[in-house]
Protein backbone atom coordinates (compact mmCIF):
# COMPACT_ATOMS: atom_id res chain seq x y z
CA UNK A 1 0.00 0.00 0.00
CA UNK A 2 2.80 1.94 0.57
CA UNK A 3 3.06 2.43 -3.19
CA UNK A 4 -0.25 4.49 -3.29
CA UNK A 5 0.27 8.69 -3.68
CA UNK A 6 0.40 9.82 -0.62
CA UNK A 7 0.34 6.93 1.57
CA UNK A 8 3.98 6.38 3.35
CA UNK A 9 5.09 3.30 5.25
CA UNK A 10 3.03 4.14 8.86
CA UNK A 11 0.02 4.77 7.00
CA UNK A 12 0.39 1.23 4.93
CA UNK A 13 1.23 -0.54 7.85
CA UNK A 14 -2.10 1.22 9.55
CA UNK A 15 -4.03 -0.33 6.57
CA UNK A 16 -2.80 -3.45 6.76
CA UNK A 17 -3.19 -3.96 10.32
CA UNK A 18 -6.84 -2.45 10.04
CA UNK A 19 -7.45 -4.86 7.10
CA UNK A 20 -6.28 -7.94 9.52
CA UNK A 21 -8.51 -7.08 11.95
CA UNK A 22 -11.44 -7.57 9.66
CA UNK A 23 -13.53 -10.61 8.41
CA UNK A 24 -12.39 -12.26 5.26
CA UNK A 25 -15.89 -11.23 3.51
CA UNK A 26 -15.69 -7.55 4.21
CA UNK A 27 -11.75 -7.92 2.84
CA UNK A 28 -12.64 -9.83 0.47
CA UNK A 29 -15.41 -7.55 -1.11
CA UNK A 30 -12.89 -4.46 -0.73
CA UNK A 31 -10.58 -6.46 -2.84
CA UNK A 32 -13.09 -7.09 -5.85
CA UNK A 33 -14.33 -3.80 -5.38
CA UNK A 34 -10.40 -2.95 -5.96
CA UNK A 35 -10.62 -5.03 -9.18
CA UNK A 36 -13.78 -3.71 -10.33
CA UNK A 37 -12.48 -0.35 -10.48
CA UNK A 38 -10.01 -1.23 -12.84
CA UNK A 39 -11.97 -3.19 -14.85
CA UNK A 40 -15.62 -0.88 -14.99
CA UNK A 41 -13.77 2.57 -15.36
CA UNK A 42 -12.48 3.29 -18.96
CA UNK A 43 -11.48 7.00 -20.37
CA UNK A 44 -14.70 8.71 -22.26
CA UNK A 45 -13.77 8.19 -26.12
CA UNK A 46 -14.82 12.47 -26.49
CA UNK A 47 -13.18 13.98 -23.63
CA UNK A 48 -10.98 11.00 -21.86
CA UNK A 49 -12.40 11.52 -18.47
CA UNK A 50 -12.72 8.66 -16.40
CA UNK A 51 -16.37 7.00 -16.98
CA UNK A 52 -17.91 3.45 -16.36
CA UNK A 53 -19.27 4.03 -20.09
CA UNK A 54 -17.86 5.18 -23.46
CA UNK A 55 -19.49 8.66 -22.93
CA UNK A 56 -19.35 10.17 -19.77
CA UNK A 57 -22.06 11.74 -18.19
CA UNK A 58 -20.72 15.15 -18.83
CA UNK A 59 -20.13 14.69 -22.48
CA UNK A 60 -23.59 12.57 -22.95
CA UNK A 61 -25.54 15.52 -21.33
CA UNK A 62 -27.63 17.52 -23.26
CA UNK A 63 -27.76 20.44 -20.56
CA UNK A 64 -24.16 21.19 -20.99
CA UNK A 65 -22.63 23.92 -23.69
CA UNK A 66 -21.14 21.30 -26.20
CA UNK A 67 -19.69 24.93 -28.04
CA UNK A 68 -17.85 25.28 -25.36
CA UNK A 69 -14.58 23.33 -24.47
CA UNK A 70 -12.30 23.55 -21.25
CA UNK A 71 -8.86 22.05 -21.53
CA UNK A 72 -7.62 20.38 -18.44
CA UNK A 73 -4.37 18.34 -17.30
CA UNK A 74 -6.01 15.77 -15.56
CA UNK A 75 -9.56 14.02 -14.19
CA UNK A 76 -8.92 15.84 -11.00
CA UNK A 77 -9.21 19.02 -12.19
CA UNK A 78 -12.16 18.65 -13.63
CA UNK A 79 -13.62 17.45 -10.25
CA UNK A 80 -12.05 20.35 -9.59
CA UNK A 81 -14.39 22.61 -11.49
CA UNK A 82 -17.41 20.73 -11.41
CA UNK A 83 -17.07 21.15 -7.81
CA UNK A 84 -17.13 25.08 -8.50
CA UNK A 85 -20.63 25.04 -9.98
CA UNK A 86 -19.59 27.97 -12.25
CA UNK A 87 -18.83 25.76 -15.49
CA UNK A 88 -21.32 24.24 -17.62
CA UNK A 89 -19.28 23.59 -21.06
CA UNK A 90 -17.64 20.07 -22.00
CA UNK A 91 -13.94 19.09 -20.96
CA UNK A 92 -10.91 17.75 -22.98
CA UNK A 93 -8.36 16.12 -20.44
CA UNK A 94 -5.30 16.06 -21.51
CA UNK A 95 -3.87 13.50 -19.84
CA UNK A 96 -0.99 15.57 -18.71
CA UNK A 97 1.03 18.47 -20.11
CA UNK A 98 4.46 19.21 -22.60
CA UNK A 99 7.58 18.89 -19.94
CA UNK A 100 10.61 17.83 -21.65
CA UNK A 101 12.77 17.27 -18.87
CA UNK A 102 10.34 14.55 -18.27
CA UNK A 103 10.66 13.45 -22.01
CA UNK A 104 6.61 14.12 -22.43
CA UNK A 105 5.79 15.86 -25.63
CA UNK A 106 2.78 16.45 -27.82
CA UNK A 107 2.74 13.24 -28.99
CA UNK A 108 2.13 11.95 -25.25
CA UNK A 109 -0.89 13.47 -24.44
CA UNK A 110 -4.42 13.69 -25.92
CA UNK A 111 -3.58 17.19 -27.99
CA UNK A 112 -4.00 15.49 -31.40
CA UNK A 113 -7.76 14.41 -30.42
CA UNK A 114 -8.43 17.90 -28.99
CA UNK A 115 -7.53 19.28 -32.47
CA UNK A 116 -9.60 16.92 -34.28
CA UNK A 117 -12.71 17.54 -31.95
CA UNK A 118 -12.70 21.38 -32.85
CA UNK A 119 -11.93 20.79 -36.70
CA UNK A 120 -15.46 18.75 -36.65
CA UNK A 121 -16.92 21.66 -35.98
CA UNK A 122 -19.72 23.36 -33.66
CA UNK A 123 -17.04 24.43 -31.36
CA UNK A 124 -16.93 28.24 -30.24
CA UNK A 125 -14.79 28.48 -27.56
CA UNK A 126 -11.29 26.91 -25.92
CA UNK A 127 -10.45 27.31 -22.40
CA UNK A 128 -6.90 26.73 -21.38
CA UNK A 129 -7.15 25.80 -17.82
CA UNK A 130 -3.52 24.05 -17.34
CA UNK A 131 -1.19 24.99 -14.45
CA UNK A 132 0.25 28.06 -14.37
CA UNK A 133 3.76 26.60 -14.41
CA UNK A 134 6.51 26.76 -17.75
CA UNK A 135 5.11 23.69 -18.43
CA UNK A 136 1.48 24.61 -18.34
CA UNK A 137 2.40 28.03 -20.62
CA UNK A 138 4.23 26.19 -22.98
CA UNK A 139 1.17 23.70 -23.34
CA UNK A 140 -1.16 26.59 -23.68
CA UNK A 141 1.14 28.13 -26.45
CA UNK A 142 1.90 24.60 -28.49
CA UNK A 143 -1.98 24.17 -28.48
CA UNK A 144 -2.88 27.84 -29.69
CA UNK A 145 -0.29 27.16 -32.45
CA UNK A 146 -1.56 24.18 -33.63
CA UNK A 147 -5.44 25.92 -33.39
CA UNK A 148 -3.40 28.51 -35.58
CA UNK A 149 -1.55 26.13 -37.47
CA UNK A 150 -4.89 24.30 -38.29
CA UNK A 151 -6.76 27.65 -39.81
CA UNK A 152 -9.73 27.17 -36.56
CA UNK A 153 -10.58 30.29 -35.77
CA UNK A 154 -12.41 30.37 -32.84
CA UNK A 155 -12.54 32.18 -29.22
CA UNK A 156 -9.39 31.01 -27.02
CA UNK A 157 -9.33 32.13 -23.35
CA UNK A 158 -7.09 31.18 -20.78
CA UNK A 159 -8.78 31.02 -16.81
CA UNK A 160 -7.44 34.08 -14.97
CA UNK A 161 -4.80 34.34 -13.16
CA UNK A 162 -3.90 36.50 -9.89
CA UNK A 163 -3.79 36.62 -6.06
CA UNK A 164 -6.11 34.12 -4.24
CA UNK A 165 -8.97 35.21 -2.40
CA UNK A 166 -7.89 34.84 1.51
CA UNK A 167 -4.16 35.20 0.54
CA UNK A 168 -1.57 38.08 2.20
CA UNK A 169 -0.11 40.24 -0.30
CA UNK A 170 3.35 40.08 1.09
CA UNK A 171 3.06 36.47 0.52
CA UNK A 172 2.27 36.32 -3.26
CA UNK A 173 5.28 35.54 -5.29
CA UNK A 174 6.29 38.75 -8.01
CA UNK A 175 4.78 36.73 -10.98
CA UNK A 176 1.42 36.35 -9.71
CA UNK A 177 1.11 39.71 -8.20
CA UNK A 178 2.94 40.85 -11.43
CA UNK A 179 0.17 39.28 -13.34
CA UNK A 180 -2.76 39.99 -10.88
CA UNK A 181 -2.03 44.07 -11.73
CA UNK A 182 -1.88 43.84 -15.07
CA UNK A 183 -4.74 42.17 -15.41
CA UNK A 184 -7.14 43.81 -12.74
CA UNK A 185 -11.04 44.30 -13.19
CA UNK A 186 -13.29 46.75 -13.32
CA UNK A 187 -14.42 46.99 -9.15
CA UNK A 188 -18.25 46.57 -8.81
CA UNK A 189 -19.98 47.16 -5.59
Amino acid sequence: MASLPGVGRRTALRLVLHLLRQPEAEVEAFSNAFTRLKKDVVYCRECHNISDTELCPICASTRRDHATICVVENVQDVMSIENTGQYNGVYHVLGGIISPMEGIGPKDIEIDSLIERVTKGNIDEIILALPTTMEGDTTNFYIYRRLQNAGIDIKISQIARGVAVGNQIEYTDEITLGRSIVNRTIFKA
